[in-house]
């Protein structure tokens, strides 16, 4: 069946539910064990939280969540990196750069005040608002999302198995901008021109419109400040692509695309307005270990490639092919 995003008909935020088998029915959460249910094409429709990797956190209306894969099925110990390709995890990636809102279903476990001392909570729709990888201390590589709460909802309860029975709010879910008032003064300060394009956007009412981009993001676990040397001022694209890791920036402010290190523009500044190469680097570091690790795998690959033509093309090589 075609995968639904947003509340199913009947269910209520902080509606209780006995076991996975309930959540399957009335199709709030399908998946029976996994904790994510998604792909790569179709996005992740929702998630369980239940305490399950050190570094998680439950703050109700974020949660910083960690993705599946790598873990010795024996036993909880991470023995491999987790990969951006699982099935979970690419479903999660799809959600962030299509807006698609996930349920989030709260299971039982002491780290949060926000689950229920028994079975199953439905906690409402979040969005990802952002994903990086991070290397454990064991040095294995894993995947966090950052989900944030979709506003217009049943505000939530520590212990929300006590929340009486409350009307769902329907929410339009669009891409979620925000749009602090030093971010409106960047933007006034470029007539909101793009920094990378110099492009401005006309709308119907004879102003124009860009975006106020955080260099480093905002919120846990990054901290980035709100300040105007973490703004910049850019159109819909160019955002868009800053924050899902196309495009990066070096200290000299050139920015670059991700994938090939090409350099696309060098920023355009006005007045006294400067973005700190701190800023700059903490958002390049978190895509470029990623990339990296990427290029090492294809590197590996067609190391592997070369020796097996160099041994096949040796007379010993070959006459052993033969054999």
């Amino acid at each position: 069946m075609t995968r639904f995003f947003g509340t199913p008909a009947g269910v209520k935020t902080g509606q209780f539910f006995i076991d996975r088998r309930e959540l399957h029915e009335a199709f709030v959460h399908r998946p029976t064990q996994a904790g994510i249910s998604g792909t790569k094409l179709e996005g992740s429709d929702s998630i369980v939280i239940s305490g399950g990797y050190v570094g998680d956190e439950d703050n109700g209306d974020y949660i910083i969540y960690s993705g599946h894969g790598g873990k010795d099925p024996n036993s909880t110990r991470q023995i491999a990196d987790q990969s951006r390709d699982a099935p979970g995890n690419a479903g999660l990636i799809t959600s962030h750069a299509e807006a698609l809102p996930v349920r989030v279903v709260r299971g039982k476990h002491k780290g949060s005040p926000f689950a229920p001392p028994a079975g199953y909570v439905y906690s409402g729709l979040y969005l990802v608002t952002q994903w990086w990888m991070e290397m454990r201390p064991d040095g294995f590589q894993i995947i966090r999302f950052r989900l944030e709460r979709i506003d217009e909802q049943v505000p939530l309860e520590p212990q929300a198995l006590n929340l009486p029975d409350p009307e769902f709010a329907t929410t339009i879910v669009s891409r979620r901008i925000r749009d602090s008032q030093l971010s409106r003064v960047v933007k006034k300060l470029y007539d909101y021109e793009c920094q990378v394009c110099e492009n401005a956007i006309p709308t119907a009412n004879n102003a124009f419109y860009a975006e106020g981009a955080h260099v480093r993001p905002l919120g846990r676990p990054h901290l980035g400040h709100d300040a105007l040397s973490n703004i910049l001022c850019l159109c819909p694209n160019h955002h868009t692509q800053f924050d899902l890791g196309g495009l990066v920036l070096t200290d000299q402010m050139e920015a670059v695309e991700t994938r090939t290190m090409t350099p696309i523009a060098s920023l355009s500044f006005r007045k006294n307005h400067v973005v700190a190469a701190s800023n700059a680097g903490y958002h390049r570091a978190l895509w470029l270990v990623l990339q990296l690790r990427l290029w090492g795998v294809a590197a590996g690959f067609v190391v592997a490639l070369l020796g097996a033509v160099l041994v096949f093309s040796s007379p010993e090589g070959a006459a052993d092919h033969v054999a």
